[in-house]
């Protein structure tokens, strides 16, 4: 199994990606190829291995899609770009999948005009993992399309179900469409629409909908919702938490609590809980609908979640996640 990373991309490349890489082909069984400037990668691969021979090769990639650029134009005019150079090996067969934590935009863009739709899918969706106390809920679309009608977020669903299935390990998992009732006739126009097609689909265990809270609780293995509305839930859950955390620990370090209760055993249990919430242990979301397999870390990542995010690759394409979305549509 070989990935494809974009080295270039991230607020800490390429240091951090290329640790992340050197991490992942220690820890899963794949190859990496990194594809950026060859002389800043291959100045750091070589501090990151310490002369260990490892199963990661360099392809040489000249321009960098900014943060700034406008997605689409910036794919269609760097063509020596690091994320148009990563997802084309992925589409001529060199590569099985490519990851990469820069511009979002340039990356579901690269994977649209590079790898293409899946015969039927009208737009592809970034399935994004919430940590639960059940687990997991998969929340899609988390960014990917912030403008859809309901057959998009019935196919949402659809392929929601699947990757829940194949890589997550849930039997008939249960689909949710996010809304601001439990009540089939509350929300908007789109909401509604859905709702009833939704209804209408054997395909799927669909579970009627979800209220912004039974998210973080894990009520529903997969819940749907459009682009924009995933986006900002995704965001203000990531806020959430970490000010929770900080309060949390400015209380019992202002209070002398954490001397009171036991130091020791508090730390552990932040350090469990931490780590439960931490976006690190889940690198990457996969971007569902395109030929192909893309994944799409967060802006930070660092190490650990570069070889996360590269292990979420490697699970999508062992699941098998393309042929089962092709096959069902």
């Amino acid at each position: 199994m070989k990935i494809a990373v974009d080295a270039m991309g991230g607020d800490k490349a390429p240091s951090e990606i290329i640790k992340g890489a050197v991490l992942a082909v220690k820890k899963f069984p794949c190859e990496v190829v990194l594809v950026g400037d060859e002389n800043k990668i291959r100045e750091t691969l070589d501090i990151s291995t310490g002369g260990e021979k490892l199963p990661i090769t360099i392809k040489h990639a000249g321009e960098v899609v900014e943060m700034s650029e406008h997605p689409a134009d910036a794919v269609r005019c760097k063509k020596d770009s690091s994320i148009v150079v990563a997802t084309k090996l992925v589409k001529d067969g060199e590569c099985d999948a490519v990851l990469s934590a820069g511009s979002t935009g340039a990356a579901v863009a690269a994977a649209q005009l590079i790898l293409r739709r899946i015969k039927g899918i009208h737009r592809p969706a970034i399935a994004t993992p919430i940590p639960t106390p059940h687990g997991t809920t998969l929340l899609l679309d988390s960014g990917a399309n912030v403008d859809s009608k309901p057959e998009t977020l019935v196919q949402n669903g659809i392929m929601g179900s699947l990757y829940a299935e194949h890589v997550l390990g849930k039997k008939n998992p249960s689909v949710a469409l996010l809304n601001i009732g439990e009540e089939e006739t509350k929300g908007d126009e789109l909401a509604k629409a859905t709702h009833q097609l939704l209804k209408q689909l054997p395909a799927i265990n669909f579970a009627g909908n979800a209220e912004g809270r039974d998210i973080p609780r894990g009520k529903f293995d997969v819940v749907i919702c459009d682009g924009f509305v995933g986006n900002v839930v995704l965001k203000f859950g990531e806020g959430l938490a970490m000010t929770i955390m900080k309060l949390l620990t400015e209380e019992l370090t202002e209070n002398g609590g954490a001397k009171l209760l036991g130091g020791e055993l508090l730390a552990a249990t932040f350090r469990n809980m931490y780590k439960r919430l931490d976006v690190s242990e889940n690198g990457g979301a996969p971007l569902l609908g395109v030929n192909g397999c893309c994944v799409i870390s967060h802006g930070s990542s660092d190490a650990r979640a570069i070889c996360s995010g590269i292990g979420v690759a490697c699970n999508y394409v062992a699941g098998k996640v393309f042929e089962h979305i092709r096959n069902a549509l």
